[in-house]
C-alpha cells in the first residue's frame, strides 16, 4: 500500500512534473470569452500569457468538480492504496469542497487539505508532503503534519503592471492609470487563504527590495523545507534580477528550491512581469 497525492493545477506544477513525482494532476477550467482550456492541459501557461495579452475578453476560472474528484479517488484506491489530496484555499475558490464531497465515500482511505494557498504556495505544500511520505508515514499522518505545517508557509509577490488588477475588477481604472503613470509596483500576499496588498514601490529595484523586506518580516526562508521562486508571463527577467540582487536569502538551500511559472489563476489578476517567493518560515 503506498500513498498517492492529487493537486489541482492552480499550483502551478505542470503535468509532466506531476508524472514524474507520481503525482495526479486535475486542472481547472480557463475561460476566455466561450473558449474553455483545461489548465495547463489543454493551455500551457506560455500559451495563457499569450491569450492574456491579446485576447479581448478576460479569462475567467472555473473549479474542478465533484465528479472529476471521485473518479481519480476510485482509480487511485482501487489497488489498496491511500490519497491525500491538496487544494487551493477554500477562500479563493470551490475546488476545496469538491474534493471533501467527494470523499464522502472515501472515508479512511482519502484525505483532503485545505492549502490556504495558491500558486507556488499550494506547490510547496505538495513538494513537503511527497517528502513525507518517502519518509513512510501514512496519508493520515501526513494530511494532519500539512494541515499543521500550512501556517508556516509564506507567499509574498511583487506584480510589475495594475492593469490586470484592474481588468479583474480588483482596483479601479483611476488608480490604475496613476500607478501606471507613477510606475507604482505592489506587493501583495496570501494571508490566512486570501490575497492581501502589502505595500507598494517605485520601479522595479525598489519592488525587489520591497519583497525582500517581507521576506524578512515573515522570519526568513527555513532552507532545510522545499521553497519556490516563480514568475508571471513569458519572460523571467524580473525574477532573475531578484535572484541576482538578493541571492544571500536562500544561501545553501540546494536542491529545496524549485523554480517555475505561475499560471492563470493568479497569473490572471497579477499579469506578466510579477515575481514571487513562496517557503516556509523559520520556527
Amino acid at each position: 500500500m503506498a500513498v498517492k497525492f492529487i493537486i489541482d493545477s492552480a499550483a502551478d506544477i505542470i503535468p509532466s512534473e506531476c508524472e514524474k513525482l507520481g503525482v495526479t494532476h486535475l486542472p481547472l477550467k480557463v475561460l476566455f470569452g466561450e473558449e474553455e482550456f483545461a489548465d495547463s492541459v489543454t493551455l500551457s501557461h506560455e500559451e495563457f500569457y499569450e491569450k492574456l495579452t491579446t485576447n479581448p475578453n478576460h479569462p475567467t476560472t472555473s473549479q474542478i468538480s465533484p465528479a472529476e474528484f471521485e473518479d481519480a479517488y476510485e482509480r487511485l484506491t482501487a489497488g489498496g492504496d491511500e490519497v491525500v489530496v491538496i487544494t487551493l484555499s477554500s477562500k479563493l475558490s470551490g475546488t476545496y469542497q469538491s474534493a471533501v464531497i467527494a470523499s464522502e465515500d472515501y472515508e479512511g482511505k482519502v484525505f483532503v487539505v485545505d492549502s490556504l494557498n495558491a500558486t507556488v504556495g499550494e506547490r510547496t505544500l505538495l513538494l513537503y508532503g511527497v517528502r513525507l511520505a518517502a519518509e513512510g508515514l501514512s496519508a493520515a499522518d501526513i494530511a494532519a503534519k500539512l494541515n499543521e505545517a500550512r501556517s508556516r508557509i509564506r507567499l509574498v509577490a511583487t506584480v510589475d503592471t495594475l492593469e490586470y488588477l484592474k481588468k479583474g475588477g480588483r482596483i479601479s481604472a483611476t488608480t490604475a492609470v496613476v500607478g501606471g503613470l507613477l510606475n507604482i509596483k505592489p506587493a501583495i500576499a496570501l494571508v490566512d487563504g486570501v490575497v492581501e496588498t502589502m505595500g507598494k514601490a517605485r520601479g522595479a529595484k525598489a519592488a525587489n527590495a520591497l519583497l525582500r523586506q517581507l521576506i524578512e518580516k515573515a522570519g526568513g526562508i527555513d532552507t532545510n523545507l522545499p521553497m519556490c521562486l516563480a514568475y508571471t508571463g513569458n519572460d523571467p527577467e524580473n525574477m532573475r534580477k531578484f535572484m541576482d540582487e538578493h541571492g544571500d536569502l536562500w544561501e545553501g538551500i540546494g536542491d529545496n528550491m524549485n523554480v517555475s511559472s505561475v499560471g492563470c489563476v493568479i497569473g490572471a489578476h497579477a499579469g506578466p512581469g510579477a515575481t514571487a517567493v513562496a517557503f516556509f518560515g523559520k520556527e
